[in-house]
């Protein structure tokens, strides 16, 4: 027997130990070949899954660009061709149908659920869910749900799920270019001849137009349940919520008609005022009564308390938002007065849309309503902001935002009608419908016609019944109603809300926007009406002026005068020197934040004006109180102390008559007689040179 510990035994056991570790690596490494394989493959897998989800959403968005770019094409064949009966918005909502019933009905996905598990027991649908496959962790996300006969097409529910965009997409990119634009385009003129007949409107017809249509449909829901028509819950709640989003008006097609045929201004000013203000007013309604909570078990019954809760609540959201609103457009201004970022129009221009953008996101982000913080940010900076930008800053902001409202109010009607087929969860009731257009017809009257009444008890300039009957028709639903609905459909009353309420869109659209015309004439309403006419000089247009400031003088005239003296000069280049409107223990102060250019104006105004070269018409040199005018002849004429401690009435004339049509240079208005339809600068190859 041969002994283990001679060399050949030990050389033997080396061997042997050899062999076990090397069977022991290549197994190992085996083992883990397969598994980088199987990492690799899912890798290959995923990538392959992310670049055809890319190439799907960037078809999805090239399928908006090519609607819009069609909807440009045939806008401009319309106007080539003066049609009216057709607005834009409705050919974007034909356009969007066409393409939503091709994706619905036309192209089909094939069926692949051969990996779907068809049954997992939860006690709820989570939002997210956490699933433990072989040791690994996935995690996978609610889309919400979908009928049983409707398993077999994932893929095509897929695809359609693709193009319906998440609904904080409208409210945080689509809504507040247009909301602003509204604000930041106001013809103040017009507005404040009007303010107190806009201001009923707005607010006090918004809530009664709420309250009747919520009334009117809960009547029709209980109606719906005796009949064994519902399907799921519907609350009084619910009804007052669907009676606030569709109180909305939103006359985009009407206005667009109305300026191309210049209809009296008064009622433009009025629809406009009104359809600018009750949008911010819907918005805090409805969250409003989403905030209605009563105390116990049952949250749908009526209790006092929690009635006047509601009722602060929307006074705080809405006052809040002002304030924040106004607050954002008065840094704005300050920045752009203590700056010289003039010097850079390119910044200038970049931090405006900047800052007008995060007004919206910052009172969403506060708890308020963005739509009334960007509406009173936009004119808030039309006001301060806008006199201190440079020539260039002043055009790029408004060709900007009115590109940005041309475009996001397009899409939002294109996705309208591609929403018709491809939201996944429509519930179309007819008796529901029927008592919705019902309804949203005696809310509008009902705001229109008593508050028109009231109104004209202390009008100087009534509102004639044809304005009213105008009024009346031209309430159409739009781009707020849409994002309010759709922004939430979780529930039965929810998604029954949305599917009627795109229907009462389309419907005013179409019918009542392309009938504009034919009731323009119908109510002989005249049109072709210069604007011009309202800047004459003459003495039959001083009395109507005159008349306009004693009708609106009353709303403002105190703000005005606060405004004319103090905020102006502070956060502008324009008005008189704070050192002749503060009292004279503040001249330290006065001095520091008093523009320079109001100096250097004031010097250039009291030597001479003589260097007011004109070549054509009359023009009006107004500073402060001053105010040096000008014929054709080259005679002047001076009028007004130097600088009044207090704005007069010939001032507010002034500022009623040309506020929309103010060209600052270095701190001095200059007045030109212009039409409201045309943009506040001079051509450059007219003769006028300072």
């Amino acid at each position: 027997m041969r002994d283990c510990s001679s060399p050949f035994g030990a050389a033997r056991t080396l061997w042997l130990l050899l062999l076990v570790s090397l069977s022991v690596c290549i197994s190992v490494c085996r083992a883990t070949s397969s598994r980088e394989e199987d990492s690799a493959m899912e890798n290959i897998v995923t990538e392959k899954k992310a670049e055809e989800s890319h190439r799907q959403d960037s078809a999805d968005l090239l399928i908006f660009i090519m609607l819009l770019t069609l909807t440009i094409l045939t806008i401009w064949l319309f106007k080539h061709r003066r049609f009216r009966f057709l607005h834009e918005t409705g050919l974007a909502m034909i356009y969007g149908l066409i393409v939503g019933v091709i994706l619905r009905y036309g192209i089909h996905v094939p069926r692949d659920i051969s990996n779907v598990t068809m049954s997992c027991h939860v006690n709820a649908s989570p939002a997210t869910l956490l699933v433990n496959v072989s040791g690994k962790f996935y995690e996978y996300t609610l889309k919400g749900e979908i009928s049983a006969n409707e398993v077999n097409d994932v893929q095509d529910n897929e695809m359609l799920r693709k193009v319906t965009f998440d609904p904080e997409v409208f409210f945080n990119i689509l809504l507040p270019p247009i909301i602003f634009h509204a604000g930041y385009s106001l013809k103040r003129r017009h507005f404040f001849r009007n303010m107190g007949s806009i201001l009923a409107y707005a607010f006090l017809g918004t809530v009664i137009s709420c309250f009747i249509i919520g009334l009117l449909m809960y009547g029709c829901v209980m109606l719906m349940k005796q009949m064994g028509q519902l399907g799921g819950d519907f609350f009084f709640t619910d009804c007052l919520f669907f009676g606030a989003i569709v109180s909305a008006t939103d006359p985009v097609t009407v206005l667009a008609i109305f300026n191309e045929l210049q209809v009296d201004v008064d009622l433009y000013a009025l629809l406009f005022g009104e359809s600018v203000l009750n949008d911010a007013v819907a918005v805090v309604l409805s969250s409003s009564i989403v905030a209605y909570q009563p105390q116990g078990d049952n949250s749908h019954t009526f209790e006092v308390m929690a009635m006047l809760k509601s009722f602060g609540i929307f006074l705080g959201v809405f006052s809040g938002s002002f304030a924040l609103g106004v607050a954002t457009g008065v840094v704005t201004a300050l920045i752009s007065f203590f700056t010289k970022l003039r010097d850079f129009q390119l910044l200038e221009t970049a931090l405006f849309f900047l800052m007008s953008w995060s007004t919206f996101l910052l009172a969403e982000a506060c708890g308020f309503t963005g739509v009334v913080a960007v509406l009173f940010c936009g004119i808030t900076q039309a006001h301060y902001t806008f006199n201190n930008l440079s020539p260039e800053s002043q055009d790029r902001t408004k060709q900007l935002f009115e590109l940005l409202n041309f475009l996001a109010e397009n899409f939002i009607f294109s996705y309208m009608g591609l929403t018709l087929f491809t939201f996944q969860n429509h519930v179309f009731n007819p008796m529901f419908i029927i008592g919705a257009f019902i309804a949203v017809f005696l809310g509008r009257a009902a705001n229109i016609y008593p508050l028109s009444f009231l109104l004209n008890l202390g009008r100087r300039n009534k509102i004639r019944s044809n304005f009213q009957h105008m009024m009346m028709f031209a309430g159409l639903r739009g781009a707020m109603t849409f994002a309010l609905s759709i922004r939430d459909t979780a529930t039965y009353a929810r998604q029954m809300m949305f599917s009627t309420t795109l229907l009462v869109v389309f419907f005013t659209v179409w019918i009542c926007g392309g009938g504009t015309t034919q009731m323009l004439s119908c109510q002989r309403i005249r049109v072709g009406v210069d604007s011009d006419q309202d800047n004459s000089m003459s003495i039959a247009e001083g009395s109507e002026r005159r008349s306009t400031k004693q009708e609106s003088a009353w709303l403002f005239r105190i703000w005005y005068n606060f405004d004319h003296n103090y905020l102006k000069p502070i956060l502008t280049h324009s008005g008189p020197p704070l050192t002749a409107t503060l009292p004279p223990c503040c001249g330290p102060l006065a001095r520091f934040l008093t523009s320079p250019q109001a100096y250097e104006n004031e010097c250039q105004l009291k030597d001479d004006d003589s260097d007011l070269i004109l070549t054509d018409g009359d023009i009006n040199l107004t500073y402060g109180d001053i105010t040096v005018s000008t014929d054709a002849s080259g005679a002047h004429t001076s009028s007004g102390p130097a600088f009044a401690g207090a704005a007069t009435s010939d001032d507010l004339d002034r500022e009623l008559a040309y506020g929309d049509h103010e060209l600052v240079m270095r701190g001095t208005r200059l007045v030109l007689p212009m039409d409201d339809s045309e943009p506040p600068f001079p051509d450059p190859r007219h003769g006028l040179r300072m």
